[in-house]
């Protein structure tokens, strides 16, 4: 693990990983939809790959991918996009159940 992985490891705020890669925010969006910019963010960086790029190359592409799941989460919501199981999993199948099969 990189120095950066390691200093990201240690986060858990949302707003700490804004402040420490320096990506601007509005505080109250984010205190809407800080689920949904961090999920993207996981996301991005499972994506990414950071091996073999030196340190201000590692942070300028982390930074970029919390800037990029942050714009999303601005424009798009998270049932539009399926991003959290409850989302993906499709609607419970209705069934009928006649009264007269009830009252029998």
């Amino acid at each position: 693990m990189s120095v950066l992985q390691n200093q990201l490891a240690t986060l858990s705020a949302a707003e700490d990983f804004f402040t420490t890669l320096g990506v601007p925010f509005d505080q109250q969006l984010l205190h809407v939809k800080r689920l949904h910019v961090l999920k993207h963010f996981h996301e991005r960086l499972a994506a990414l790959d950071l091996t073999g790029l030196d340190p201000g190359a590692e942070r300028t592409a982390t930074a970029a991918a919390l800037a990029a799941a942050y714009s999303d989460a601005q424009t798009v919501a998270p049932r539009d996009v399926g991003l959290f199981k409850v989302f993906q999993e499709s609607a419970p199948a209705r069934s009928f159940v006649p009264l007269e099969s009830i009252t029998r």
